[in-house]
């Protein structure tokens, strides 16, 4: 009997958590919301106004980002968020690589229609066993081989488009707070001076947004309106107020209702709290062994049967 409640106290939690990220990827998949964060990163869109993005740069009407299991399939259905690329990339070899929300933008300067494909993704654990940056460049190479088929044929590599990948870390650790960081490929003259054109080889760009707490000098802008956006501690109309109030977003009832559903099903304290406590007894325990048994820290973790994933996170825990 007790095994059956604990296994049904997991179903709910998992279908709890299941509704928060899904509540989480509407917020950030609006159309205001993502032209403040292409404001902020990327560098095409720094001098127009939320609104021009918003209206004129996002490509698509509005609607809600589904799942495809298929590079070539469409995206279905209307909706209030953004429509944007499948949401899902799959090799038969790969299985399913899953992209929170993925959408089409326009370049400002050139007028025409080319296409900026842009993935963004909410990231709670920064140390999920590999390293965060790799999964990054490996989403963007995927992004841009996808193209194939669609954007070019055969040999007409001239037509890859730019791919974005950002990457929202909502607990990132402490030396990471409240900073923004980009990645991209530049180019460097080793022998001789020449310049290839820019466009031809600034193809792919990682952005990592990785969010704070107030107190610290660069907590504002972005990096503000997302942690008041994501935030499980603050009340939904303390929210709306901040959006309204500090940057001038407009309460539609779409946005409304997705502030108030998220904070209804915000398990994020609980989360963390629960998180907490399993890294602190983990960490206790490990630390207890080397003492006791003078184990390695490799030792303890095996002796303890701490999952090779995590074994990664512990031991830069042990180290700091």
């Amino acid at each position: 009997m007790e095994i059956e409640n604990i296994l049904a106290k997991n179903i709910t939690a998992t279908g709890e958590k299941a509704a928060y990220d899904a509540a989480c990827k509407r917020l950030l998949a609006n159309k205001v919301i993502l032209a403040w964060i292409m404001k902020s990163c990327l560098e095409e869109y720094k001098t127009h106004s939320i609104s021009e993005i918003a209206e004129k740069y996002i490509e698509g009407n509005p609607q809600i980002a589904e799942a495809a299991v298929n590079p070539d399939e469409t995206v279905g259905d209307s909706g209030e968020q953004i429509r944007g690329a499948n949401t899902e990339d799959s090799t038969i070899q790969e299985g399913t690589i899953t992209y929170d929300i993925r959408f089409l933008a326009i370049v400002p300067r050139t007028g025409e229609t080319i296409r900026l494909i842009i993935n963004v993704e909410a990231q709670n654990d920064f140390y999920p066993g590999y390293p965060l940056m790799k999964r990054a460049i490996y989403y963007c190479s995927r992004m841009i081989s996808s193209q194939y088929g669609s954007e070019f044929t055969e040999t007409h590599y001239e037509n890859i488009r730019k791919v974005y990948s950002i990457w929202i870390c909502s607990n990132p650790p402490k030396k990471r707070e409240n900073t923004i960081t980009r990645y991209r490929v530049q180019e460097e003259n080793l022998v001789g001076q020449i310049a290839e054109r820019k466009e031809n080889y600034d193809l792919l760009t990682v952005v990592m947004i990785c969010l704070g707490h107030a107190g610290d000098d660069n907590y504002t802008g972005i990096l503000k309106l997302l942690d008041v956006l994501l935030s499980s501690e603050k009340e939904a109309e303390e929210k709306k107020k901040i959006l309204q109030n500090d940057f001038d977003i407009a309460m539609t009832k779409t946005l409304e209702s997705e502030v108030s559903a998220m904070c209804n099903l915000s398990k994020g304290v609980e989360e963390r709290g629960i998180a907490i406590g399993v890294e602190t007894t983990t960490l206790n325990a490990i630390q207890n062994l080397m003492e006791t048994l003078k184990l390695t820290a490799e030792q303890a973790m095996e002796a303890l049967k701490v999952p090779e994933a995590e074994k990664v996170k512990y031991a830069g825990m042990l180290k700091s």
